[in-house]
């Protein structure tokens, strides 16, 4: 039987890793959404690196490989592309894709900073085109029902929230100087790497946007290996060489003010030993507490309707219809994983150029976290209180 849907042609600029998420979250659309409005169909990818495109073709079916992101964007069999690759090239990319008339789906931060941000949202609502961006972590069935709880009034008035990514991919001394350390080509640091995925989550969860802040940041490892020729990731190592200077921030902390009242803390770093994505969030009320952690994705502590004090926690995993976990799973306790995740964002993106209104996080989405993220960095260099 042939499938009636309108096909959604799709491209996507950059195969590492990012980029092969994309195209696998494409490709499992339809196994777990399968009254999906629109059938993926992985058409293109542009990548630097040759051995990239023939993974693409010979792993994933791409019909078409090609060097240039601009031949992809150029091409009328592509509807949606994915930005997947560093960060010095989303500006470029997804400004160029949306004026072409092409849906978008741009992994976070969304270019090097504030400007390059602006710039992208400024070109999607000039287009028209629906957008998508990769601030994951809000699609996890438990922060799902965290935020429903916090907006159900269950924890009475929210008090103070804390946010913490903690990661330990740049922390070995001889960890090669790749694009991430390089402000030309990455904008900040660990704040736009991982600090603008608790940003978002804490917005997310809140209902509330960030209405001050006073933040500190520091470059740990000032000085990193060069790495050799090639494409190098952020985990690579390289010793031996000459170095060269980091020029962001391996850490940032702040306190955080909300319009509502509620006073937070935030913290990322990605040099810290001992800890890899631990990324989570603990909100407190004046009535009830809830806390999150990526590591226990389908998990949520809460302590909830138990009296002021001498309150204990107590463990819900998340069951079929909280969040998509059921598009996922048939029951509590089995867990989802990091791809499941972008399925889920993959699968709004899709029902949003269907219905032709924003679903999940999007381009404007994106640009009110890096609002804050400059925030951050003015804050820190001011030495002040800041607006974003």
């Amino acid at each position: 039987m042939i499938d009636p849907r309108p096909t959604l042609g799709v491209g996507v600029v950059g195969f590492g890793w990012m980029g092969q998420v994309h195209s696998r979250a494409y490709a499992r659309l339809l196994h777990h959404y399968p009254a999906a409005p629109l059938r993926p169909r992985l058409v293109a990818v542009a990548d630097t690196e040759p051995v990239r495109r023939a993974q693409a073709a010979d792993a994933y079916g791409f019909a078409v490989t090609v060097e240039d992101w601009k031949a992809l964007v150029e091409r009328d069999d592509i509807d949606v592309v994915s930005v997947a690759g560093p960060n010095f090239v989303h500006r470029d990319v997804a400004v160029a894709a949306a004026r072409a008339g092409k849906h978008l789906w741009v992994e976070k931060p969304v270019g090097r900073h504030l400007a390059d941000t602006t710039d992208v949202a400024e070109a999607v609502r000039a287009a028209g085109v629906r957008s998508a961006v990769g601030f994951n972590y809000r699609n996890a069935p438990a922060v799902v029902r965290a935020r429903e709880l916090v907006a159900d009034g269950r924890l009475g008035r929210v008090e103070t929230v804390a946010v913490r990514l903690f990661s330990d991919y740049a922390a070995h001394p001889d960890g090669a100087l790749s694009w991430r350390f390089d402000p030309a080509f990455a904008g900040t640091g660990v704040i736009g790497d991982l600090a603008t995925h608790g940003l978002d989550l804490v917005r997310h969860v809140l209902g509330e946007d960030i209405s001050e802040l006073v933040a500190d940041h520091a470059t740990f490892i000032t000085e990193r290996p060069e790495p050799a020729a090639g494409a190098v990731s952020h985990y690579s190592t390289a010793a031996g060489g000459r170095t060269g200077p980091v020029g962001n921030e391996d850490h940032v902390s702040a306190l955080l003010r909300f319009p509502g009242g509620a006073r937070g803390v935030l913290e990322s770093s990605r040099v810290a030993v001992g800890e890899q994505c631990t990324y989570g969030i603990e909100v407190h009320g004046d009535r009830g507490a809830l806390a999150w952690d990526f590591r226990r994705m389908g998990e949520l502590l809460v302590a909830l309707d138990e009296g002021y004090t001498d309150a204990a926690w107590r463990l819900v995993r998340v069951a079929p219809g909280t969040g998509d976990l059921a598009a996922f799973q048939p029951g509590a306790g089995i867990a989802m994983g990091y791809d499941d995740l972008k399925v889920v964002e993959a699968e709004g993106l899709v029902r949003s150029i269907a219905e032709d209104r924003p679903i999940g996080a999007t381009a404007d989405d994106a640009l009110v976290t890096a609002r804050a993220a400059d925030a951050l960095v003015r804050s820190a260099a001011e030495r002040r209180w800041v607006a974003p």
